[in-house]
C-alpha cells in the first residue's frame, strides 16, 4: 500500500450523525504524518495528538469528552477526557473508510466514509453577474424553510416580519440551493447569543454578540475557526445589523455593519456547522438555533452566473 494515497483533504459523512466532518492529512508517507480535523474532537479545527500509519490503516488519536460510554448520563463538559482512536484505510484512489471508538471499547464504535474534497477552480475574478435576487426569507411564515433534526423540535417562529428561535431548537434548512451567490441578512442578538449562518450548508459565518472586542476566529463574520476577520464592527445586542457575504467557489468576502473584513479569502474547507458534504455541488443555507436566540427580518439571496 502507498501511504501517500492517504495525504490530502477529505470530506467525511457520518451515518445518523448530526454534522459531516473534514480531514487533512499532510506526509502520511513520512515517519511523522500530521493532520488536522473538523467535527470531533470539538467545534473547531484540531490537529490529532497523534498520527501514523500501521499497516494499511491510518490511525490517529485525540482525548476527547463528546463520546458517551452506553448508558452514561453525565453532561459531556462534565466526563473525563478519554481516548478517541480513528482507523482509516483506502477505498479506492478518492475514497476512504473508517471508524472511531472510545478507550477500545467496542461499544463506542462509530463508523464514517469520506470523499477527497474536490478543487473546485470558480474563482471572483469580476466576471461574475448577478441575477434575480431570491427572498428565502418571505416576512410571513417558515415556508422554504425545515429542521435538520425533527426529533430536537422545531421551535421557530415569526412575528411581526421577524424569524426567530426558541432555543434550544433544531437548526434550520432552506429547501433552496445555490452555487455562487451574494447574501444579505439582516438579524438582531441578545446578550451572549450565538448562532451562525452555514454557506452551502458547509462553511459557518459566525453570528456571535462579541461587542467591542477583538477580532479572532471564532468572532464576528469569521469564516468559524478558518478566516478570521480584520475587524470587529458588531454592534451591541438588541441593535439591527447587517451581514453581507460573496462566495464565488471556495472564495468568500464578507462586510458586516457596511465594514469589509474579509476580502476575497479561500476557505479551505468545511467548517464545524456543515451538514453537507457534497462540496462541489450546490448547497442550501442553515441556521443555526440550538445555541441561543438570534432574530432575523431578511435573508437575501442573489445568485451569481458567468
Amino acid at each position: 500500500m502507498d501511504a501517500a494515497g492517504f495525504n490530502g483533504a477529505w470530506d467525511i459523512t457520518v451515518p445518523g450523525g448530526a454534522h459531516v466532518w473534514w480531514l487533512k492529512v499532510v506526509g502520511a508517507d513520512t515517519p511523522n504524518p500530521t493532520g488536522l480535523m473538523v467535527g470531533p474532537p470539538g467545534g473547531g479545527m484540531y490537529p490529532p495528538d497523534s498520527m501514523k500509519v500501521a499497516g494499511d490503516e491510518l490511525v490517529y488519536t485525540f482525548k476527547q469528552r463528546k463520546y458517551a460510554l452506553p448508558g452514561e448520563e453525565t453532561p459531556w463538559e462534565k466526563r473525563p477526557l478519554r481516548d478517541a482512536t480513528y482507523h482509516v484505510r483506502l477505498d479506492g484512489p478518492n475514497g476512504i473508510k473508517g471508524y472511531v471508538e472510545v478507550d477500545g471499547h467496542p461499544e463506542t464504535r462509530k463508523e464514517f466514509a469520506g470523499v477527497r474534497a474536490p478543487v473546485i477552480t470558480d474563482k471572483d475574478d469580476g466576471t461574475w453577474k448577478e441575477g434575480e435576487p431570491v427572498e428565502l426569507f418571505n416576512g410571513k411564515d417558515l415556508t422554504g424553510w425545515k429542521p435538520i433534526w425533527p426529533e430536537r423540535g422545531f421551535k421557530w417562529s415569526v412575528k411581526d416580519g421577524v424569524l426567530m428561535n426558541d432555543p434550544p431548537t433544531s437548526d434550520i434548512v432552506s429547501d433552496q440551493k445555490f452555487w455562487n451567490f451574494k447574501l444579505h441578512v439582516e438579524y438582531r442578538l441578545y446578550k451572549n447569543s450565538n448562532s451562525g449562518i452555514a454557506l452551502r450548508d458547509r462553511y459557518e459565518v459566525q453570528i456571535l454578540d462579541d461587542y467591542g472586542k477583538e477580532p479572532h476566529k471564532q468572532g464576528p463574520g469569521a469564516i468559524y475557526y478558518r478566516i478570521v476577520p480584520t475587524s470587529n464592527p458588531s454592534k451591541p445586542p438588541g441593535e439591527w445589523q447587517t451581514l453581507d457575504v460573496k462566495l464565488i467557489g471556495r472564495y468568500v468576502t464578507v462586510v458586516l455593519n457596511g465594514v469589509k473584513i474579509i476580502d476575497n479569502k479561500i476557505i479551505e474547507g468545511m467548517t464545524a456547522m456543515a451538514h453537507n458534504a457534497d462540496e462541489a455541488e450546490p448547497g442550501p443555507f442553515s441556521i443555526q438555533g440550538d445555541h441561543t436566540r438570534v432574530d432575523i427580518r431578511k435573508f437575501t439571496v442573489t445568485p451569481l452566473t458567468q
